[in-house]
C-alpha cells in the first residue's frame, strides 16, 4: 500500500539539489547586502618623479629671486642717480653734479652716469638741464620727470658747450636752440609743440639770442642771404609771421582748449 506525505515536505529519500557556487550566489545577493569594499589605492609617485618634481620647484623658486635681485640692481634710465629733496629756487651745475638749493640749504642732488650738465635753468622749483650727451631732463627733486634728446647735437655741445641753449619763452614753453633748429617744448610734462628749422646755408647762434617783451629774437647768420633772413623771432607760439594760426600748448583740460578761436578780434561798434 502507497504511503501519502502531507505538510509539503519532500520524502526524505528525495534527490539533494546542487549546490550553488559561490559566484552565483554573489550575482544573486542584491547590491545593498554586498559587503563594502574599499577603492584600490593607486600606486605611489615613483622616487625618481618626485625627485624632479622637487628640482623643479627649486629651480622657479632660484629663478624668482634671480629675477627679483637683477629688478634692484638694474641701471636707471638714462643713468639717472638722483638724491631726492623737497622742491628748490635755485639749480646749479658743479662738476659732473646738478644741485638745488634753497638760500644755502642743499636740498636735492642729481647726476648721470658718465654724463656732465652743460646748462643749468631753474624755473618754478624745477632744474632743466641740458647734458653733453644732447639730453635735456626735468626734474623737481622728486623724480625726473622728463627726458628729451636733441637729434645731432652732440658733437656740437661737447664743443662749445651749452650757453643759450636752454631759453623759456613764457607760458611753460621752453625753447632749446641748437645750430640746426629751434624746438619748444611745454614744461610741464615735455611735449613738443612745434620746430623752426634753420634756412639753407644759415645756422642758428644760441648764445646770441636775446628777449625783447614776449618775443625771443634768434641770430641766424647765413653764407650767402639778405640781412632780414639772419635774424629770427619766436615765441611759445612759434616763428612770429603775420596772421600766423594760434597754438594750443596748454596741456588738455587744462583751462584753455586745446584749439582756441583763430579769428581775428573785432572791436566793438560804438
Amino acid at each position: 500500500m502507497a504511503v501519502l506525505h502531507h505538510g509539503g515536505t519532500e520524502p526524505p529519500d528525495a534527490e539533494p539539489l546542487p549546490e550553488q557556487s559561490a559566484t552565483a550566489r554573489r550575482e544573486q545577493q542584491s547590491p545593498a547586502a554586498l559587503p563594502h569594499q574599499p577603492p584600490r589605492a593607486l600606486p605611489g609617485t615613483p622616487p625618481a618623479r618626485r625627485s624632479l618634481n622637487r628640482l623643479l620647484a627649486l629651480a622657479l623658486l632660484l629663478a624668482a629671486g634671480l629675477l627679483a635681485v637683477a629688478h634692484q640692481i638694474r641701471p636707471a634710465p638714462y643713468g639717472d642717480h638722483l638724491t631726492s629733496g623737497p622742491p628748490a629756487h635755485t639749480a646749479r651745475a658743479r662738476g659732473g653734479v646738478v644741485e638745488a638749493y634753497d638760500g644755502q640749504t642743499l636740498r636735492w642732488r642729481y647726476a648721470r652716469v658718465g654724463r656732465r650738465p652743460l646748462s643749468v635753468l631753474p624755473t618754478r622749483g624745477q632744474a632743466i638741464t641740458v647734458w653733453d650727451d644732447g639730453l635735456v631732463t626735468d626734474t623737481d627733486g622728486r623724480s625726473v620727470r622728463w627726458h628729451r634728446a636733441l637729434p645731432a647735437a652732440t658733437d656740437w655741445l661737447r664743443a662749445r658747450g651749452g650757453a643759450g641753449v636752454l631759453r623759456p619763452l613764457g607760458r611753460g614753453i621752453l625753447a632749446v636752440v641748437t645750430p640746426s633748429r629751434i624746438a619748444a617744448y611745454r614744461t610741464a610734462d615735455g611735449d613738443l609743440r612745434w620746430v623752426l628749422p634753420a634756412r639753407a646755408g644759415c645756422a642758428f647762434r644760441p648764445e646770441r639770442a636775446v628777449r625783447h617783451g614776449h618775443a625771443l629774437l634768434v641770430a641766424q647768420p647765413c653764407a650767402d642771404g639778405a640781412w632780414t633772413a639772419q635774424l629770427v623771432a619766436v615765441d611759445d607760439l612759434g616763428g612770429i609771421a603775420p596772421h600766423r594760426t594760434p597754438l594750443g600748448n596748454e596741456r588738455p583740460g587744462a583751462g584753455r582748449p586745446e584749439h582756441p578761436r583763430t579769428e581775428k578780434a573785432l572791436a566793438r561798434p560804438r
